[in-house]
């Protein structure tokens, strides 16, 4: 972001429903329906039509906004590590992570550094700094949980486990949401990622021909996190080419 300033774009970071300071949905409503259509809410109080950088969740919701609640919402989005087809495994992998200390939290955010480390063994071990535990709150009993609200992950992990077509039916709706697009599309992918193949970047390439696609050398699903540089030296690319920042406002959301 700090990159995307200095070039004269403004950006702000959405922390969704359910997550970081935002309110927590009544009654669990955390479909993806849900929160596309809080992307659109936001969208439509700017002056301008936004350009959205999406990322995990905030990419899949961006994909529905766009491409069934409100085409014509945003002036771009750049989809970080999430298309419409998406490896199961990769799925599982980043549910069972954020599934498992949902309850139980950590002692300490040197604790919860030490999972992720072991969640993500390609990267040099970190410890607890300061980003990481703004993605913490210390509850009453003194540990420390994630800043999202648990009742998320348990209604994607049921989901998931009660109803194996689930991913398919969500696939295809994504896609032919996408069908739709006709505002400028980036795809950016880790080059390691479990989440995202190749073929389903061709995928989404064959539904959207004018799409834009960066693969991220050294970088897994957490693209951001394992190369911010290159990460962000394309999007300051394909915003400044598509983009002038007199006219538009990017718009971010962040991961959990």
């Amino acid at each position: 972001m700090c990159d995307l300033a200095q070039e004269g774009f403004r950006t702000i970071a959405v922390d969704l429903r359910g997550h970081g300071d935002s309110d927590w949905a009544l009654e669990g409503a955390y479909e993806v329906r849900n929160f596309a259509a809080d992307l659109v809410n936001i969208a439509s109080l700017m002056r301008r039509r936004p350009a959205l950088v999406g990322a995990s969740l905030g990419g899949m919701a961006g994909i529905l906004a766009e491409g069934e609640l409100a085409p014509g919402t945003f002036a771009s989005l750049t989809l970080v590590d999430i298309f419409p087809r998406m490896e199961s495994d990769g799925v599982m992998r980043v549910i069972g992570f954020m599934e498992e200390h949902v309850d139980s939290g950590f002692a300490s955010p040197q604790e919860a550094a030490a999972v992720i480390a072991r969640y993500m063994p390609h990267r040099a071990r970190r410890g607890a700094s300061d980003g990481l535990k703004s993605y913490l709150r210390q509850k009453e009993d003194g540990r420390f949980y994630w800043h999202w609200d648990p009742a998320f992950i348990r209604n994607i992990a049921a989901t998931r486990r009660s109803d194996p077509g689930n991913q398919d039916r969500q696939s295809a709706q994504l896609s032919l949401a996408a069908k739709n697009f006709a505002l400028p599309l980036h795809l950016i992918r880790g080059a390691s990622s479990d989440l995202v193949s190749k073929e389903a970047v061709s995928h989404l390439r064959q539904l959207v021909p004018h799409t834009e696609y960066t693969d991220i050398a050294d970088a897994t699903h957490m693209v951001v996190g394992d190369a911010n540089d290159a990460f962000s030296a394309a999007i300051v690319d394909f915003l400044g080419r598509h983009h002038s920042s007199d006219t538009t406002q990017p718009h971010g959301t962040r991961e959990p």
